[in-house]
């Protein structure tokens, strides 16, 4: 039988016409140079939008909330009454404030899958090079704004970590991390890197979960949730084309690139690409219902499209619904 994991997250192997083709096995310098250049001609070309959305809407969202807490002090003439801490205010015997501090810095991890299903890719890009892309987005987005970024790999577990720090060459070691991570696991579970980032910043941050996404699962849901209530959570889901529509090409051998598991179809049937599609379909409507579900806003970047337009309209549309 093709299971249903098979069936949405699959590789075109061998087909009776010129489909696909393997990812090229590249140099990694000569991806990272390749990556590098799209990525500082894109800072140059959207620069603006890099410091208003990318940067601002993080600072806005989290000054809106005002401040940290700070410590406790004893009321004064003045001082705001909804302030007062009526716990301690009960212990000292005599009212007492709560201090705050404003927020100066942010700290914006991005949690990177890097698990079988990104190595993946029919397009001149894999799924794991257009997720080295958003995250240097994100990353050189943080350095501008003088925040810490720090980066998490994970497969089925944490694959690598690398804490928060700010400058540049940091930035760039990001991406190089990315693009050099050879995973001792390829299958995927989203859990353990949001069950860190839940224990390992202490304070609110930024959470970027770049990955395909192809099998929303309850059993991360709940730390998916506490997350979210804890920071802010952006999901930045990367898809090639071939996992949204099957192309009409014959007789295609299909691989799960995460279990190895194959099987033979033909994709000259329409009953085979629609029932493909409807299961894609499935799948992102689950996807779409716990992200929603847990307050998770959502990214969805294609391996053959151009991703800025998609991130100045998520970005845009955030600072509408801020507005309102």
């Amino acid at each position: 039988m093709w299971s249903g994991r098979c069936s949405t997250s699959c590789r075109c192997l061998k087909t009776s016409h010129a489909v696909n083709r393997e990812p090229a096995q590249n140099d990694n310098d000569a991806r990272l140079t390749r990556i590098l250049k799209r990525v500082r001609r894109i800072e140059l070309l959207t620069r603006g939008m890099v410091k208003e959305m990318l940067g601002g809407q993080y600072h806005s969202r989290f000054k809106g909330q005002g401040i940290e807490f700070d410590d406790f002090r004893e009321y004064q003439p003045g001082d705001d009454v909804r302030f007062i801490d009526w716990n301690v205010t009960a212990r000292m015997n005599d009212p007492f404030v709560r201090k705050y501090v404003e927020e100066r810095e942010l700290t914006v991890m991005i949690c990177v899958d890097v698990s079988g299903s990104g190595d993946y890719g029919s397009q001149e890009d894999s799924k794991r090079e257009r997720a080295a892309e958003i995250a240097a987005v994100f990353a050189f987005s943080a350095v501008q704004n003088q925040d810490k970024v720090g980066l998490t790999l994970f497969s089925d577990g944490i694959e690598h970590y690398l804490p928060a720090r700010k400058g540049a060459p940091h930035a760039l070691r990001i991406l190089r991390d990315i693009l050099d991570c050879e995973p001792k696991r390829r299958g995927t579970d989203i859990k353990p890197a949001l069950d860190l980032a839940l224990n390992r910043i202490p304070h609110r941050a930024v959470v970027i979960l770049v990955s395909d996404f192809l099998t929303p699962d309850h059993a991360w849901e709940k730390s998916l949730r506490a997350v979210a209530a804890k920071h802010d959570v952006v999901a930045a889901q990367i898809l090639d084309p071939r996992e949204i529509t099957l192309p009409d090409a014959g007789r295609v051998c299909l691989e799960d690139p995460e279990t190895g598991e194959q099987i033979l179809v033909n994709t000259s049937h329409p009953a085979v690409r629609d029932a493909y599609e409807e299961r894609v379909v499935e799948r992102q409507d689950a996807l779409v219902h716990l992200l929603r579900r847990c307050g998770v806003e959502r990214i969805t970047v294609r391996t053959d499209e151009d991703y800025v337009p998609a991130l100045k309209a998520y970005f845009r549309s955030r600072k509408r619904r801020k507005r309102g």
